[in-house]
């Protein structure tokens, strides 16, 4: 890390809008339960997540939060945990994040999580929803729609969807289903009639492709930002397919309509900074990532998001999920990965201080603030 600067204490200072953050867990968590919500892969026999980088960062930069030593080991982190409880827990480290907005994605919900209401008053924050479009048409598909009716149904669930109070976004989880191999057209009535013949027969989760089509569009006309999942995830995905340059011809199809959200995007922010530097309508943050390679890896991740992007197009997500320590340690990742990289071009008179800040401030909450027209102040 270089030498800390007046861009580390702008960032310091600054409240943070995560564009795209989930709820945490409401009850206790055994070491199972905890070190399950740790990866994004599996527990495997003799392998712990407590070692790897996400896990030996929580360790590091986690555990004072709760009043430990550095680098605790992980039964005292656990223990320690315990004792004070879900509810001291996910208040330490809502407030240590420093958010003043939070977009809450509230369509996965595998545990019982916090509501976004119940997310904002840990954080001392506002919080606001993003709809996930997939189960809007599984919960039309559980009511027994008819082939036929389904894209008119599953069009008025969406606008339900995205009329409740407080709702400023979609999101897709192409990425999971199908990845983005895709005809980008827009499909016929009667191929999403076909299709959904076929997916309604059998039934489970959306991931028949011409509906996932039929969903993206639907998604361009309902007119609010779209967010989408690309690159790392759990193994669902197929990391090949969820490169977002397959969203190329789809997103020149799109273009002058809504804004394109690209999250996460490792290990392919250098495409999606691409993707951002020549369509208006992109943008990317690099999320989930930056608690998973920790502050010591944040700036290499941030580095390449910004070789090319237009400094209006990164914003700031934490991606946390289930245990809260996402995200203190998202926010302490991204301050620390930006401050060092845009701190040391100033020192390098590559950068104009005053130009930094202003970078920082957009990136750490301004865009966000722009792209899902947001109140300027918490």
């Amino acid at each position: 890390m270089g030498a800390r600067g007046p861009v580390h204490e702008a960032l310091d200072e600054l409240e943070l809008v995560d564009h795209h953050c989930h709820g945490v867990v409401t009850g206790p968590l055994d070491r199972a339960g905890f070190e399950t919500l740790l990866t994004e892969g599996d527990r495997w026999p003799g392998v712990s997540p407590f070692d790897t980088p996400a896990g030996v960062a929580v360790r590091r930069h986690c555990a004072p939060v709760l009043g430990l030593e550095r680098h605790a080991p992980a039964d005292a982190y656990l223990a320690r945990r315990a004792e004070l409880g879900p509810a001291e827990v996910n208040r330490r480290f809502l407030r240590a994040a420093r958010t003043g907005v939070l977009c809450v994605d509230t369509g996965f919900d595998a545990h019982r999580l916090t509501t976004p209401a119940e997310l904002a008053g840990a954080a001392d924050a506002i919080a606001h929803e993003v709809v996930r479009l997939e189960p809007v048409a599984e919960e039309v598909a559980a009511r027994g729609v008819g082939a036929g009716g389904y894209a008119d149904a599953f069009r008025a669930a969406a606008l339900d969807a995205v009329r409740r109070p407080g709702v400023v976004a979609v999101k897709s989880v192409a990425a999971y289903r199908t990845g983005f191999v895709l005809d980008p057209a827009r499909p016929s009535d009667a191929e999403v009639t076909r299709a959904a013949r076929r997916w309604l027969a059998r039934g489970g989760r959306l991931d028949e492709p011409v509906l996932v089509r039929h969903l993206l569009w639907t998604a361009v006309d309902l007119g609010l930002p779209l967010q989408l999942h690309t690159g790392f995830g759990d193994r669902d995905i197929r990391l090949h397919d969820v490169d977002p340059s397959h969203l190329t011809e789809w997103l020149r199809l799109t273009a002058g309509t809504i804004p394109v959200l690209l999250l996460h995007c490792w290990p392919y922010q250098r495409q999606a900074a691409y993707l951002a530097a020549v369509y208006e309508q992109v943008y990317l943050d690099v999320g989930l990532t930056l608690h998973h390679v920790g502050p010591a890896r944040a700036r290499a991740v941030l580095e390449e998001a910004l070789e090319i992007t237009p400094f209006r197009k990164l914003l700031y997500s934490s991606d946390a999920y289930g245990v809260a320590e996402f995200y203190g340690l998202g926010a302490l990742a991204f301050r620390r990965g930006l401050g060092d990289l845009l701190q040391d071009r100033v020192d390098a008179d590559e950068l104009d201080l005053a130009d930094a800040l202003r970078l920082a401030r957009w990136a750490g909450a301004d865009n966000a603030r722009r792209v899902y027209r947001l109140p300027d102040a918490h």
